[in-house]
């Protein structure tokens, strides 16, 4: 009973998540019904059947049963059809069950840390949100083996197929969770208030803290995030990450994987391009850290208690969010894409969250140690003055 109100709305927030996303999955059968591309454009319908696909249980038309794959005849054919229908399926499976199992528990987190009382709403929203993102991205990765094996290639270039598994379906997830993300925060609200538990104003263990520790932990915590953007997303580097290859077999070819999981951006110096449009393109990157930076500011007066779990999720949030508000900046003045369709120009968002995954934890873990290393040290034994005069009083 003591979990009952985290545990009700991240429960909530979860299956209702996992339903969006299935009836999004759901509905790209719709597309391929005659007409459909005569009314939304033949662009439109292969964007958004690209966007949906990666949620979709219904197969590409090469694992329907009865199709012939490459290297079977006869009556092993459609024995081997369906064990790759099987093997789709069960990568679905995977997908939606892993979707629910990682975004609970941290969507669990995040309502004990900021629950959505006294002004912490907009925040316990935007981190709720962004941890859905990571969710079903965790989720691409889990399942991703079981899908490429569906396809009958696995041995084949296996970590770029990982890779470019893991960065799909990203665009429908972030209408999705912000949905589940609403109805988490207002399920957490009306649980916290019939428990009648309110959450304290600030963190115990920072009250009294200087402002000054807040600012050292959080630009340690963008100092991480900005390895990642400034130094391993140089062109030069990155090119370095990309051409990495240790040897043979599934281990072969891991630059893709690796940018991936490494990479917050991608930049290089002004050669070739105005002056103009390379300082636009590292606006968005300043862009970025200062919302890392102000995030990781707020975060120990909006947590209930500041520890490395609790700052480590909210550095994670904090980088997929920064990544989310650069993405619409750069969807608001790309005027290039315009003649390519609106479905185009939104075709990037929710990208880079694995790297913030990974540089977002260990930029909370830093900005953590980094609070509790300059936080004051309190004096023990406050309370010994107090007992001393009913000791004095004690007949004996």
């Amino acid at each position: 009973m003591a979990n009952r109100p985290t545990a009700v709305p991240a429960v909530a927030g979860g299956l209702l998540l996992v339903a969006l996303l299935w009836w999004a999955g759901a509905s790209a059968r719709a597309l391929h019904l005659p007409g459909a591309s005569g009314v939304i454009g033949d662009r439109a319908t292969a964007e958004l059947d690209r966007w949906l696909i990666p949620w979709s249980y219904d197969p590409p038309p090469v694992l329907n049963l009865g199709t012939d794959l490459p290297g079977e005849t006869g009556g092993a054919a459609g024995t081997g059809s369906a064990r790759y229908l099987g093997l789709y399926t069960t990568s679905l499976q995977i997908r939606f069950a892993a979707l629910f199992a990682f975004f609970v528990p941290g969507a669990m987190l995040l309502i004990r840390g900021l629950p959505p009382v006294r002004g912490r709403t907009a925040a316990a929203l935007l981190a709720v949100w962004a941890w859905g993102l990571v969710a079903g991205t965790l989720a691409m990765a889990v399942s991703a083996p079981w899908m490429i094996a569906s396809f009958g290639h696995g041995s084949y270039r296996f970590l770029p197929q990982l890779a470019s598994v893991i960065d799909s379906g990203r665009q429908v997830l972030v209408a999705t969770s912000l949905v589940a993300a609403a109805v988490t925060v207002l399920v957490a609200r009306a649980t916290l208030k019939r428990a009648d538990r309110p959450a304290p104003s600030r963190a115990p263990a920072l009250d009294g803290a200087p402002a000054r520790s807040a600012r050292l932990a959080a630009t340690a915590g963008t100092a991480v995030i900005a390895l990642s953007l400034l130094v391993l997303s140089y062109h030069p580097v990155a090119a370095a990450i990309q051409t990495v290859s240790p040897g043979a077999g599934l281990l072969a070819d891991p630059g893709d994987l690796l940018r991936q999981w490494l990479l917050l951006g991608a930049w290089d110096g002004p050669a070739g391009v105005p002056l103009g449009d390379w300082l636009l393109a590292r606006t968005a990157d300043v862009l970025l850290l200062a919302v890392v930076w102000w995030a990781l500011r707020a975060l120990p007066a909006l947590l209930t208690r500041a520890t490395v779990p609790a700052m480590a999720v909210g550095a994670v949030c904090a980088t997929v969010l920064g990544l989310l508000a650069v993405q619409l900046l750069r969807v608001a003045t790309d005027g290039t894409g315009i003649r390519w369709g609106l479905l185009q120009l939104f075709a990037g968002i929710g990208g880079g969250v694995p790297a913030a995954l990974t540089f977002g934890l260990a930029a909370g873990a830093a900005a953590a140690v980094t609070l509790r290393l300059g936080a004051p040290r309190t004096e023990p034994a406050a309370a010994a003055p107090e007992a001393a005069p009913e000791a004095a009083a004690t007949p004996g």
